[in-house]
Order: C-alpha cells, then structure tokens, then sequence
C-alpha cells in the first residue's frame, strides 16, 4: 500500500467514526475527543487530516445529502406509473426507506435540517441545494398531473408540497397514535391518512359558509 492510500484510508477511517458519532449523538454532544477516544484514533492523526469538530460535521452532512440524493433519484424513478396520492405518498416516504437501510444518517439530516448549527446553517444551506432541486422537480410534475381547484397556482402548490414534505413525519407523528413510528406498515398508515387531510381538506363546507366566501 502507498502512502497516498494510507492517508485516504485514515481519512476514511475518521469520517467513519465522525459520522457514527455524529449518528448516534448529534453535533452538541460529540467532540473531536469522544471522536478520537471511542474509536482508538489519535489527536495527532486527527489533527493532520481534519481542522475541527465543524469541518468533520459538514462531510458528514455533505456525504448524508449525496448519498440520499442518488436514492431519491433512483426511487423517484418507479413511482411515475402510480397514482397521484400513492406517487406523493410513497415519494415521502423514500427518505423514511432510505433511513431504514442508512439508520446512522438519520440524526445528521435530522441535525442538519431541523437543528443546524447556527455558524454553519449557510453551509448546510447550500449542500442541500441539489436534493431540494430535486423534490421540485418531482413535485411540480406530479402537480402538473393534478385536477386543481379553480384559481391556485401550480407554482403555489409544488411549494405547498416541498414544505409538506419537509415536515411531514412530524406532523404525522401528532397525527397519529402516541407511539412512535418503528415499523414501515404503521408509518403508511399515517402517511395515508395525512395525505388524505392534506390533499381533501378536512371541513365540509355548509351552503351559509359557501354563499359568504362567494
């Protein structure tokens, strides 16, 4: 093995150890320390690959959005045949898919997304451009395929959903039961009924509340 290959498999070897402590305690609670003293890796070492605590936990999210980008892109894919509900549906859930096989990653995108350190939310801000491009993209065809109601903005709608989509399973969870979602089966059966709230609306209009809006 060459030097250089040395090197990158110690870089490697860190980040790895970055992203399971990062996975398994957030940003707050881990240090370059815990990182060094859980996984047998010397300050000297870390030092001479990695500045600080903040530049491992930007490649952590970095290589979180990458990753969960090409599964979106690669997921997205199969849905086009479905039904608008089911495609919207099931296009949530690909993330929730994604971190039932990379369990790790949850708690960075979770930091990342809902939490950011506030000296690196800019950052973080612009790493995640590329995914958010791609629920647009999603989205907006899916909306294109929808029968609207008189006056709304497809525009408008496409927004609607990419927030929707950001905050869905924290809605769900006050949605639904007071357990946590741990299985795929139950995590559906919010989504559907979520969805259904969402996209049907959920007061029926009487004739004296029809006749004062128009």
């Amino acid at each position: 093995m060459t030097q250089k290959e040395r090197q990158e498999r110690s870089k490697r070897e860190i980040l790895q150890a970055a992203m399971e402590e990062f996975g398994n305690y957030g940003y707050e609670k881990v240090t370059v320390e815990s990182i060094c003293s859980r996984h047998g890796i010397s300050k000297g070492m870390m030092y001479h690959y990695y500045s600080n605590k903040d530049e491992l936990f930007l490649l952590c999210v970095q290589k979180t959005f990458q990753e969960l980008k090409i599964y979106v892109d690669q997921q997205a894919a199969d849905l086009a045949d479905q039904s608008t509900i089911d495609t919207i549906k099931n296009f949530f859930m690909i993330r929730e898919y994604y971190f039932q096989l990379h369990p790790e990653q949850k708690l960075i995108f979770e930091n990342a997304l809902i939490r950011p350190p506030k000296d690196l939310a800019d950052q973080i801000r612009a790493m995640r451009k590329p995914i958010r491009e791609t629920n647009r993209k999603f989205l907006s065809r899916i909306v294109s395929r929808m029968t609207l109601r008189p006056g709304l903005d497809p525009e408008k709608v496409t927004h609607y959903l990419e927030g929707m989509g950001e905050h869905f399973w924290s809605i769900a969870a006050h949605c639904g039961s007071e357990e946590p979602y741990y299985d795929i089966h139950s995590m559906l059966e919010a989504a559907e009924e979520l969805l259904d709230m969402t996209l049907f609306g959920i007061l029926q209009q009487t004739s004296a509340e029809k006749t004062m809006k128009d």
